[in-house]
């Protein structure tokens, strides 16, 4: 086709095309097409005041901070945004640890290179949408602020800052909106928190968490009682995620790095080190979802919970192999006894439930047992508390079991639980004490792994149950 036209069509083509990567580069933003999760994380914005998009290296999670910032200072919004939105300018402060990685991060993404000015507006901010800048003095290339054009007819402004200064640098009077670029200290955060306080605004947070269980990354991930937890979410992002890589080039990426820092530079995996319960690769421990054998075993286990969340699991027996499959979950919070039985019978009323030994409380209202309260709600719960053979019923006798059938093949998990995999990246000791939270389903199937002599094969005829001590 190109070798029917005139030098001068040629000419006016190579014009057009120029034109046309011309206008792409210059807005970026209307280009941007999140991946599954990055979508996750913009949707969570609508709910959330406090998000953090918890992902690997070279995943996109900068990027995706980026395009969303970029939105709220120009009010720019694709169609499928579902996210907040403002219709307002606004004031936001973004950065990073230092000014160097800031201008190298937050603003290379928003505005363009940071050494050729010619760039700028080559990022997601749109250059017709950039009114001005204002430089730092001292760090070659890096900016101080910018003012961008908002389509509600008024100007917003981004202020770049570093944590490296202290939180007093981040002091402003009031903001709309906090991104901070990889991991901030606790007091950097709390200040950001701060300054949106009188204006409803948003915090996100994009990092791959290298420093482990740190308290920022324990106020989302762990949040125990804490009140402001239902206004926190977290959003993780692992290399199978990101579809901008193959197979070959996910298995390279993986095998480079040293093991103590794989799954948090690949998967956004808190590095827990010799704290961590089961020191075992996820790989190892995961299935594909399959039929269950008629002639294997199963059973549930239970954890109760309100403020923590109850959770719930069903355990498949191979006794030939002796391996067991966890091939259900369930795990909610701020729930009755009947919501949680609503959702767990269609599992099957034959399946019989271990508890724990909570579940010979009274409830406070009704005096009656929680045990028995699921009972009467039509599950099929075992006569006695979770107990071993032996009649203990030790946390750590039932973590060394699971551990050790980890190590030796004999424990599997069906790669649609996401909540087992969530609790099990996270489940660590402090100071040589497990921590007790975010570790629900563990619990609910540790329970199960202890009563597997009651698991039963699923009967052709479903219409049986447990009474107070006998099958009828």
């Amino acid at each position: 086709m190109l070798e029917s036209l005139s030098y001068s069509e040629k000419q006016e083509l190579a014009a057009l095309l120029a034109e046309q990567d011309r206008r792409t580069r210059q807005n970026r933003l209307a280009t941007y097409k999140p991946y599954r999760k990055q979508l996750e994380f913009h949707k969570a914005s609508a709910a959330y005041r406090e998000r953090l998009f918890m992902a690997g290296n070279q995943l996109g999670k900068t990027l995706a901070g980026a395009a969303e910032a970029a939105m709220h200072l120009t009010g720019q919004y694709p169609d499928w945004w579902e996210g907040r939105r403002f219709d307002h300018p606004v004031i936001m402060l973004a950065g990073s640890e230092s000014y160097e990685l800031t201008r190298d991060g937050v603003q290379r993404l928003l505005i363009g290179p940071p050494m050729n000015e010619e760039d700028w507006g080559t990022g997601y901010i749109p250059k017709a949408a950039i009114v001005d800048t204002t430089r730092r003095s001292g760090v070659s290339g890096a900016l101080d602020s910018v003012t961008v054009r908002h389509v509600s007819g008024g100007v917003s402004t981004v202020l770049f800052k570093a944590y490296e200064q202290g939180r007093g640098k981040w002091q402003a009077n009031t903001v709309d909106f906090v991104w901070f670029d990889e991991e901030p200290p606790e007091d950097v955060y709390l200040e950001g928190i701060t300054r949106t306080n009188a204006t409803g605004g948003s915090i996100a947070v994009t990092f791959t968490p290298l420093k482990g269980m740190s308290t920022v990354v324990a106020r989302f991930i762990m949040p125990g009682e804490d009140e402001g937890a239902k206004y926190r979410t977290v959003t993780t992002m692992t290399i199978d995620d990101a579809d901008h890589y193959s197979a070959e080039e996910r298995a390279r990426i993986i095998a480079s790095y040293p093991a103590h820092e794989r799954e948090a530079r690949t998967k956004g995996i808190p590095s827990l080190g010799s704290g961590r319960i089961f020191p075992v690769s996820e790989e190892s421990i995961t299935v594909a979802p399959f039929e269950i054998p008629k002639h294997w075993v199963r059973i549930g286990g239970l954890d109760f919970g309100w403020d923590h969340p109850f959770g719930a699991v069903e355990i498949a027996w191979d006794r030939d192999a002796d391996i067991i499959f966890v091939t259900k979950e369930y795990r909610e919070r701020e729930a009755t006894p009947l919501i949680h039985s609503g959702a767990l019978k269609p599992w099957g009323s034959w399946l019989p439930w271990a508890w724990p030994h909570d579940g010979l409380q009274h409830d406070k209202g009704s005096g009656e047992q929680l045990a028995a309260q699921y009972r009467g709600h039509g599950l099929n719960m075992l006569p006695e508390r979770a107990t071993f053979d032996d009649g203990t019923n030790g946390v750590e006798a039932g973590i060394a079991d699971m551990l050790d059938r980890m190590q030796t093949g004999r424990w599997k998990v069906f790669s649609t639980c996401t909540n087992w995999f969530e609790e099990f990246r996270l489940y660590h000791r402090k100071d040589g004490k497990i921590v007790k939270e975010r570790d629900d389903v563990i619990s609910a199937s540790r329970y199960a792994l202890m009563m597997k002599r009651f698991a039963k094969v699923k009967p052709s005829n479903t219409a049986w149950a447990f009474t107070d001590r006998k099958v009828v």
